[in-house]
């Protein structure tokens, strides 16, 4: 059956983009990210687009760093973007590229502009510029050295090079239309001053590029033949085509699709620093964060976010997502690739008084009921458990098919159990269950005896004691950009840490990201902070589903 992905609009355009130029045509792309922040979800649906295209259609993708503000970016965000892609399953082979690998270049272009008098030196500032520049409805004002002579305006912009004037005092802009209805044309800045240090070269310039002035020429300089962007720079085509065309170089096919947008989070860059700086999250890889080192951390897969990419699909019209399908898009990877296991959130100890004191007896799970190559594990059975707090109730209510007093449950692998007598300390809190189980219902004559009611469990003398991270969305409403104070929208219960849990002894020894689904609980994932003498799990998701429960009734 044909992909979802092989439909959209955009690699049918590009699909056909390479049928009319016949043999030999060969499809280029390229992934564009600043360094100043880490990758997140809505960068990887243009990774597996740019990357995937290409891919598809026997072409190349390369990796362009787009490096031209020093003051936000730095090596180690370039670093975090191709391990991220790395990790996402792409690769961009010899095709590492950078914009400061242009900056001779484009500082060249400018002055063929200025020499034509299609660009100029301005002394406005900011401000000014600002209010010169007009608004949806009113066009802008012509600055006051819009038309000074080109010689002046090259001596000024190699005097700019040279490192003569202050941050902010001049710029270079494009000489097009204050008038235009389309602001971007409104003579552009091409140029600032900032007398900052550039992670790869140093402190040869002080002027550096606009992102607008940059992207075009850069993809023209590598052959980039397709090239694909977000909705927000349709309106940026104009000039980019414009600046190609004044220049007399090659230019590109843009074609633009709309961004991710998922509910619960923001996507902005400069909005997840401030949750970073502001230290409402631990870090860019805090597993409540979109990026994708958080989800990595979380646990989630390399393979459930494309297939959640190739879900949500490419198209012209911006929408938001809802995070349950992304949800939905991990249950269905870890639940075909991660090991079961038994975990006890919150403890309540039982001990089995029919059950011999210091017997140990190892009984059979199943690793993964939808791999059975995945094989099985021994389970040690004691005289002493633990089991979930919440499935017991001394009073339970109707329809309570878990354990209570004179009540039975199945322990999951194992015997069928009686909780006989309660005990309780002196604040009449329940601190013990004494219990016996059906020792022929394993394998005996009643092993075939059903009760209503499964519950896991751990043995206490084997379990391991461990830090369980359980995450929740990160806001508290479905759009928190839509208010005004938007981090007042944090979520308290984000996270809850729980200490003392007991897991299975073999969990110990997990390495970080290694997932499994503990049964009744949730998948979760070993983290970096784990170790074998403490070790630490996060919540990737629950095991319930609301998502694939809404498709089923719709």
């Amino acid at each position: 059956m044909e992909s979802a992905a092989s439909l959209d609009f955009v690699r049918e355009a590009v699909a056909e983009d390479l049928r009319a130029a016949g043999p030999g045509a060969r499809v280029v792309t390229r992934f564009p990210p600043e360094p100043n922040g880490y990758l997140h979800i809505g960068h990887a649906k243009a990774i597996c687009l740019d990357f995937g295209v290409a891919r598809e259609l026997g072409g190349v993708c390369h990796l362009r760093l787009d490096d031209t503000n020093p003051v936000k970016e730095t090596q180690a965000y370039v670093d975090q973007i191709m391990r991220d892609i790395r990790w996402l399953g792409f690769e961009w082979g010899d095709k590492l590229f950078h914009a400061s690998d242009y900056f001779e270049q484009l500082y060249t272009w400018a002055q063929q502009l200025i020499r034509a008098g299609l660009a100029y030196v301005d002394e406005l500032d900011a401000d000014q510029m600002r209010d010169y520049r007009g608004t949806l409805t009113e066009p802008g004002r012509e600055s006051p050295w819009r038309n000074r002579p080109a010689e002046e305006s090259l001596d000024l912009f190699a005097r700019m090079r040279a490192g003569e004037f202050p941050d902010g005092s001049r710029t270079l802009r494009a000489k097009i239309d204050m008038a235009s209805g389309n602001i971007n044309m409104r003579d552009p800045v091409m140029y600032r001053i900032r007398k900052a240090t550039h992670q790869r070269t140093g402190d040869t310039w002080c002027i550096y590029p606009m992102y607008d002035w940059a992207h075009g020429q850069s993809d023209s300089i590598e052959g980039v033949t397709h090239s694909l962007c977000t909705l927000e720079y349709e309106d940026h085509r104009p000039l980019y085509d414009w600046y190609l065309q004044s220049l007399g170089i090659y230019r590109p096919r843009q074609i633009e699709f709309a961004r991710l947008n998922l509910n619960y989070t923001v996507m902005s860059k400069r909005k997840l620093l401030a949750l970073v700086e502001g230290r409402h999250v631990a870090e860019w890889d805090d597993p409540r964060m979109p990026t994708l080192a958080g989800l990595r951390r979380r646990g989630y897969t390399p393979e459930s976010i494309r297939d959640f990419c190739a879900r949500v699909g490419v198209a012209k019209k911006a929408n938001v997502i809802d995070v349950a399908v992304l949800e939905h898009a991990v249950r269905e990877d870890l639940n075909r690739r991660a090991q079961r296991a038994l975990a006890v959130l919150r403890p309540l100890k039982v001990v089995i008084e029919n059950y011999p004191e210091g017997q140990v007896e190892h009984l059979t799970a199943v690793n993964n009921p939808e791999d059975p190559s995945a094989g099985t594990r021994a389970l040690p059975f004691s005289r002493e458990l633990f089991i979930e707090r919440e499935d017991f109730m001394e009073e339970p209510p109707k329809k309570f098919f878990r354990l209570s007093p004179g009540n039975e449950v199945r322990l999951r692998y194992a015997y069928i159990l009686k909780c006989e007598r309660v005990v309780k300390n002196e604040a009449g809190e329940v601190v013990e269950l004494r219990c016996t189980v059906d020792l022929e219902s394993l394998s005996g004559a009643t092993a075939q005896r059903r009760v209503k009611g499964t519950v896991h469990w751990v043995s206490a003398a084997h379990a391991r004691d461990a830090e369980l991270r359980l995450y929740d969305r990160l806001f508290a409403s479905e759009s928190p950009e839509s208010h005004d104070d938007w981090i007042a929208d944090l979520n308290p219960a984000s996270l809850e840490v729980l200490q003392g849990c007991k897991v299975e002894a073999s969990l110990a020894a997990a390495e970080a990201g290694a997932g499994f689904q503990f049964e009744r609980q949730g998948y979760f994932c070993a983290d970096p902070d784990s170790t074998p003498e403490a070790p630490v799990f996060n919540r990737t998701v629950t095991l319930k589903d609301a998502w694939a429960r809404m498709q089923a009734r719709a």
